[in-house]
């Protein structure tokens, strides 16, 4: 008989501070999630710490009497590590970690963590490793003395257990190639848009853990992968969908937003969001069953900002409708967010009414033509099929008369074309 050796989860203590200008249960609301992220990180969490202080404490955070008391708990709980919810500052990480003797993590270590687990492409691995260190170095200089190489766990993957004992040169000069190789994704991603240009481009973002992926499959038969976890999905995936009127549009999936999400992660996926800006119509899913759907979709939004896609065409997909307990509330919603569709991508339901808003939209964007072009011209012929939808051709006295759909670059593209000697 083989016994199978079942790993402990690392046992974990989060923290967060509130401040006089915080309501308690927006804390609350925090910490419920940083356990989220530490439950996908493949921790448990064996207590909660509120520390309530006016400012910050340069040298613990916390202040150096609350601290003394989590080492305290923490060696009483035999915690594995401690994580707070606010980022520490290198000063305060090494002085926590002299006084706890144990790993402390704040919310950014702890994202990237998660990160660097669920990372499978080449691409994603790369803005993965280019995030973490940026993040960690300035911290290189904190001594982790009561770690090995070996001991690996929550804040130690990806370069994390390789680059804590190399200095700042060599790790600039790593963030460097890093940049160099993001820089030739960047480009690969450009002429592969260029390449589908002519193409309607709808882009799947929201919050994470909202069901994006389950929308993605359930409209494209993608087979993403699907995980009742927070950033389950980090690579951009894109699946056609076909349209039933010989139209297509093409479904972009992204990487999940979420509150406090670090700045240089977000610069790190600088290439995959891209795919955002690129897209003629943003479809933002919303977990309509989750009590802050309000603060998820403001924060969706404010990151929405930041990539500078605040005017594009947008609609709200409400899913998980299936566990409403009160379905009057959708009335409400739709009021005060009247582009918008209701729907339950896991059990099917009304993803038709989605796609015919998708539909209903493409057709706003075509413009009908009709060309006139000599039949001798038959690379203009060729290229206009490449261009948009060629409904019929009509033969007469040498011409060749084409009524074609497309949108409206690509109507200007086909007739200086036409009219070109």
């Amino acid at each position: 008989m083989v016994k199978t050796r079942v790993e402990k989860p690392e046992q974990a203590i989060v923290v967060g501070m509130i401040r006089p200008d915080q309501h308690r249960y927006q804390l609350n609301e925090y910490l419920d999630e940083l356990e989220l992220l530490a439950d996908t990180a493949g921790a448990q969490v064996v207590e909660r710490v509120v520390q309530e202080r006016e400012k910050r404490d340069p040298a613990f955070m916390i202040g150096r009497g609350k601290a003394e008391e989590l080492a305290k708990m923490a060696k009483y709980l035999d915690a594995d590590l401690v994580i707070f919810d606010d980022d520490l500052s290198p000063a305060q990480l090494k002085n926590l970690e002299d006084l706890c003797k144990i790993k402390i993590v704040d919310r950014s270590g702890l994202i990237l963590d998660i990160f660097a687990r669920n990372a499978r492409t080449r691409e994603a691995r790369t803005q993965v490793e280019l995030a973490q260190l940026k993040y960690m170095l300035p911290r290189l200089t904190r001594q982790w003395t009561h770690l090995s190489r070996q001991a690996g766990g929550i804040g130690t993957r990806g370069p994390g257990e390789t680059q804590l004992e190399v200095d700042r040169r060599l790790v600039r000069k790593r963030i460097a190639m890093l940049e160099d190789e993001l820089e030739k994704i960047s480009r690969q991603r450009t002429n592969r848009r260029k390449n589908r240009g002519d193409v309607f481009k709808a882009a799947l973002v929201g919050y994470t853990n909202v069901g994006k992926s389950t929308v993605m499959n359930a409209l494209t038969h993608a087979g993403v992968t699907v995980e009742d976890r927070l950033f389950a999905t980090l690579d951009s995936t894109i699946r056609k969908v076909d349209m039933s009127d010989h139209r297509a549009m093409l479904l972009i999936d992204t990487v999940g937003f979420i509150r406090k999400l670090p700045h240089h992660l977000i610069a790190s996926f600088k290439s995959t969001l891209e795919e955002v800006k690129e897209a003629d119509l943003i479809l933002h899913v919303v977990d309509v069953s989750d009590f802050h759907y309000e603060e998820h979709l403001k924060t969706v939004n404010n990151v929405l900002d930041e990539l500078g896609v605040h005017d594009k065409p947008l609609l709200y997909v409400f899913n998980k409708i299936d566990v409403l307990d009160d379905r009057s509330v959708m009335d409400e919603m739709k009021s005060d967010y009247p582009e918008s569709v209701f729907i339950s991508a896991e059990r099917g339901m009304f993803l038709n009414r989605l796609v015919d808003e998708m539909r209903e939209f493409i057709q706003e964007q075509v413009t009908e033509l009709r060309v006139t072009v000599p039949i001798n011209k038959t690379k203009v012929l060729s290229q206009m099929h490449e261009l948009g939808n060629v409904v019929s051709i009509e033969y007469k006295d040498g011409q060749a008369i084409v009524d074609v759909r497309t949108n409206d670059a690509n109507a200007a593209r086909i007739e200086r074309m036409v009219e070109s000697p």
